[in-house]
């Protein structure tokens, strides 16, 4: 456990008090510590419908504490939480019979600016593309950039939330990010056209 950070150790700890002596309080501190971040990941997946996550976020951790003797220590206990809480997102979408298995995800928060600066506006529109243009990529390279960026999970332990091979982790980050680029392209020229018309001054 030497090699393991502080964070880490604690939730080993914890984990180890719950299963010992069927700790509640134990339990209910890991709740704490994980909430927000499991309830972070469910927004996002769930199209930020809060309610929807946030229920989705209770079945996680009563899944969590009831399966919590099949936690091996293979991974942080935060990865398990995550793949715990995927699964559950997934059986809840089938449920809802949601033809976009895509779960279009919010990587940039886009709340509609107020009259103001040309800046904000052009903030906004890149925001608003960058939603459209994750919207069109596959399952899996949106889902993996979602875990990598947005959750800044490791390569590793996303292949563990989603339940892929490593490579193909790292085959859906760099298509995704290749993809990006080309469909927002026109951005990189604009700031390029900006740049050459602030050395002409």
């Amino acid at each position: 456990m030497s090699d393991l950070d502080a964070d880490a150790r604690l939730d080993i700890v914890l984990v180890a008090r719950v299963l010992a002596n069927d700790d509640k309080a134990a339990f209910a501190h890991l709740v704490r510590r994980h909430q927000g971040l499991v309830r972070a990941q469910l927004r996002r997946l769930c199209k930020e419908d809060h309610a929807w996550a946030d229920d989705l976020a209770q079945e996680t951790f009563l899944l969590a504490w009831r399966k919590l003797d099949q936690y091996r220590n293979e991974s942080r206990f935060s990865t398990w939480l995550y793949r715990i809480a995927y699964t559950c997102f997934l059986q809840a979408q089938r449920k809802r019979h949601d033809t976009k298995a895509d779960a279009e995800i919010e990587l940039l928060e886009t709340e509609t600016p107020s009259a103001g600066s040309g800046d904000t506006q052009t903030e906004f529109a890149l925001a608003i593309d960058m939603r459209r243009a994750l919207s069109q990529l596959a399952d899996g390279e949106r889902e993996t950039i979602l875990h990598c960026y947005h959750l800044d999970l490791s390569h590793e332990d996303t292949a563990i939330v989603l339940g892929i091979p490593l490579g193909t982790v790292k085959s859906h980050i760099k298509r995704g990010k290749e993809k990006l680029k080309k469909m927002l392209a026109v951005w990189s020229d604009s700031d390029q056209s900006v740049k050459r018309e602030d050395n002409h001054e």
